[in-house]
């Protein structure tokens, strides 16, 4: 019911590139948003479809807030594939937003079986991709994904994104572009943004997934885009993207996506 109340919502505040004042707002609406997605990639949708077709079965150490189809611990790749992968549609937007912003340091909480990392790394071969999965079975299916797809751009981290997202941002300096897919519940959700506040730029964007999942994500969405250093909040239903430009007064759009 929590969904079905967001999703209209959504509908009804929703505007299109026509309601969009700001040249920046208007361009990336333009060649993000609305913008063919010609960014499918060949080679990664191919090895979706044999994802989605093996029944070969992980054994899951789930340490976020689990899945809503099973509450077993042991899951088959096609599974994972079909309810816990970023879908195709909202990977290709994801390969837009870096191909028009070209960031270098990219992170993604939430590798899952890695197929939306590797719109990440093709979208910028240039970029460093700092992938963070906590099951390692997971995590071992995702290396032999980038393997195969001769991915070398990708570092994958292993292990509780509690202990290891700590670690990595110590040793971190400034962070571009930030995809958080990890652990659905607010406190989790709004201590990953807090971790990553000192290290973003006035240039960095970040974008959280499933931010109407459920009431928590809603209200961790809500908190977070409340921040005095977010400048520009967008709300796409599927997700959120969140720019920290200091020339722009508080925006807060839903955008029809």
């Amino acid at each position: 019911m929590h969904q079905i109340l967001a999703y209209i919502r959504y509908w009804f505040h929703a505007v299109n590139d026509h309601s969009l004042h700001s040249p920046f707002l208007f361009e990336f609406y333009q060649k993000v948003i609305k913008r063919d997605s010609t960014s499918v990639q060949i080679e990664i949708e191919q090895l979706r479809k044999r994802m989605l077709s093996s029944h070969q079965i992980l054994d899951i150490n789930d340490l976020g807030a689990g899945s809503r189809k099973t509450k077993s611990n042991k899951r088959s790749i096609r599974q994972i594939a079909r309810h816990a992968s970023t879908p195709p549609r909202f990977s290709q937007l994801l390969f837009k937003l870096i191909q028009q912003h070209q960031p270098t340091s990219i992170v993604e909480l939430g590798t899952s079986l890695g197929l939306n990392t590797l719109y990440l790394s093709r979208a910028n071969k240039n970029a460093n991709i700092f992938t963070f999965e906590g099951s390692e079975a997971i995590a071992q299916q995702a290396l032999n994904n980038f393997e195969e797809q001769k991915a070398s751009n990708i570092t994958l981290i292993q292990g509780n994104i509690d202990d290891t997202l700590t670690t990595f941002l110590a040793k971190t300096n400034e962070i571009d572009f930030v995809y958080i897919d990890a652990n659905h519940r607010y406190e989790a959700t709004t201590n990953y943004f807090q971790q990553f506040l000192p290290k973003l730029h006035p240039d960095s964007i970040v974008v959280i997934d499933d931010i109407h999942w459920s009431k928590e994500m809603n209200l961790a969405w809500t908190e977070i885009k409340r921040q005095k250093e977010v400048t520009i909040s967008i709300d796409l239903y599927e997700a959120g993207i969140l720019f920290f430009k200091t020339v722009f007064p508080k925006t807060d759009l839903i955008l029809k996506y």
